[in-house]
C-alpha cells in the first residue's frame, strides 16, 4: 500500500514532539495527539508500548489522528521527551512545509522476494522525484520500521537500500519488551504483523544519519559449526553445544546466562573493513542460541569488549549536533540490549536525560537498520537541525 502527501507551506511550521504515560489507549492517543497537533496535516510518527491491546490502540489512534498520515511500531521500550519510558506512547510530528514525503506499507514479508521489495522502495522514490521535479540525495533520507519477529530484516533492509538508489536509510525492528511473541508496525490506523513501513523524504532541514556502538572485538574466537540459518539459531560453537560453549568462553555456568549477560557480552563479526555486533536473544531448551541477526555455519565470531556506553552516546550526540547545528529532533532506534545494560549499571535515568536533552524520540528495538545492513546493539538515528530562514 502506498500513500503520499505533499507538505506544502501552509499551516503551522515546526517539528513537534510529545508523549503520554497513560495506560488507557484512548487517553494516551488523545494526549499524544494534543502534544503533536496533527490536525494541520504533515506526518506523525508514533512509538507504542506493546502493553496496549493492538485493536484498541488502532481504533484510538484513528480517532485521535484522523486523516493525518501516521506511521510507527510497537516497542521494547519508548524514548520520549522525558527519556526512557515504559508502557507509553511517544511520537514526533512534521508539520506541513517541514518535509516532502512518500510513505508505504509492504505486507506479507514472508512471501515477498527481494526484487519486489526493491521495486517497492524504488516506486516511493520515483513518486517523490516526480512530484518534486527531481531529487538530490544529499537532501533526502529514508526511515524504515519492520516487524521485529519476521526474521526478514536483512532481506528487507538490503532490498530497500538497493531500491532507494543512493538515498541513505536507517530504521529499527519493532519490539514487544522481552516477550518475543507479537511485534507490529503501524500504518494509518492499523497495527500489522509480518510487514514493513518505509518513509522516503526530502527535507530543507540540515540532517545527518548516524550510528554508534560501544563494543570492539577481542582475540577470543567462536566458530559457528552448527546452525539453522533461516531461524537465526546457532546449535554448535567450536564443535560443542552452543550455549555451554558460549558460557565457557565467559567463565560462567550455562544456567547463569540471561538477557543481561547477553547485553554485556555480545559477539562481533567482521564484514568488509568494519566490525558488527551479533547479539544473542535467548538460550533455547535444547542448548542452542537464538540471535537477533542473521547467522550461518562457518561464521567466525569474536567475543566483544565493551566501552563506556554513556561516553559513547555523548560522543555520537555531540558529533550529530556539530553537523546539523541546533537539534530539533533525533529519530532514534536504540537496541533493547543497550537498555538492559543501562539497567544493570543503574544509569537508565542518566542516559535517558542525555537523550531528552538532545530531543531524541524513538524506541528500543529488536534490531537496527543502517544503510542496507541489519545490525544489533547500536544506537542509530537521524538528527534534524533547525531549518534555515527563507531568503
Amino acid at each position: 500500500m502506498i500513500a503520499n502527501t505533499h507538505a506544502g507551506d501552509g499551516g503551522v511550521s515546526g517539528i513537534r514532539i510529545g508523549s503520554s504515560d497513560s495506560d488507557d489507549p484512548a487517553d494516551a492517543s488523545r494526549e499524544l495527539a494534543a502534544g503533536l497537533r496533527p490536525g494541520d496535516g504533515g506526518l506523525s510518527i508514533v512509538f507504542a508500548s506493546s502493553r496496549f491491546a493492538p485493536d484498541a490502540l488502532a481504533d484510538n489512534l484513528r480517532a485521535a489522528f484522523g486523516d493525518t498520515p501516521l506511521i510507527g511500531c510497537t516497542t521494547a521500550g519508548e524514548i520520549g521527551p522525558g527519556g526512557y519510558r515504559e508502557g507509553s506512547l511517544s511520537g514526533a510530528h512534521f508539520a506541513p512545509g517541514e518535509i516532502d514525503f512518500e510513505i508505504g506499507l509492504l505486507e506479507d514479508l514472508e512471501h515477498t522476494d527481494a526484487r519486489s521489495m526493491a521495486l517497492f522502495a524504488q516506486e516511493l522514490r520515483s513518486r517523490l522525484q516526480a512530484r518534486l521535479g527531481g531529487l538530490d540525495n544529499e537532501h533526502c533520507f529514508a526511515f524504515m520500521l519492520v516487524d521485529g519477529l519476521s526474521s526478514r530484516e536483512e532481506s528487507v533492509a538490503r532490498a530497500f537500500h538497493d531500491g532507494l538508489g543512493g538515498i541513505p536509510l536507517t530504521g529499527g525492528s519493532a519490539g514487544d519488551e522481552l516477550s518475543f511473541t507479537d511485534t507490529r508496525v503501524i500504518f494509518g490506523g492499523r497495527l500489522l504483523r509480518n510487514a514493513a513501513v518505509l518513509l522516503v523524504a526530502a527535507s530543507r532541514h540540515p540532517f545527518t544519519l548516524f550510528k554508534t556502538q560501544h563494543f570492539s572485538p577481542t582475540e577470543t574466537r567462536l566458530v559457528v559449526t552448527g546452525a539453522i540459518p533461516e531461524r537465526r539459531i546457532v546449535t554448535e560453537i567450536n564443535g560443542c553445544l552452543a550455549a555451554p560453549e558460549y558460557a565457557r568462553a565467559l567463565g560462567m555456568d550455562t544456567a547463569a546466562l540471561s538477557p543481561h549477560v547477553f547485553a554485556a557480552h555480545p559477539v562481533v563479526v567482521r564484514i568488509g573493513n568494519a566490525d558488527f555486533v551479533r547479539s544473542i536473544q535467548r538460550v533455547n531448551p535444547d542448548g542452542s542460541l537464538s540471535f537477533f541477526c542473521a547467522i550461518d555455519r562457518g561464521i567466525v565470531f569474536r567475543m566483544a569488549r565493551g566501552e563506556d556506553i554513556l561516553a559513547n552516546l555523548d560522543t555520537a550526540l555531540l558529533e550529530a549536533a556539530a553537523k546539523v547545528g541546533e537539534v530539533e529532533l533525533i529519530l532514534g532506534c536504540d537496541c533493547i540490549l543497550r537498555l538492559l545494560e543501562c539497567r544493570a549499571r543503574k544509569i537508565v535515568d542518566t542516559v535517558g536525560a542525555r537523550m531528552a536533552a538532545s530531543r531524541v524520540i524513538g524506541f528500543n528495538t529488536f534490531g537496527e537498520q543502517y544503510r542496507g545492513m541489519h545490525i544489533n546493539q547500536t544506537f542509530t538515528g537521524i538528527a534534524f537541525g533547525r531549518r534555515p530562514a527563507a531568503s
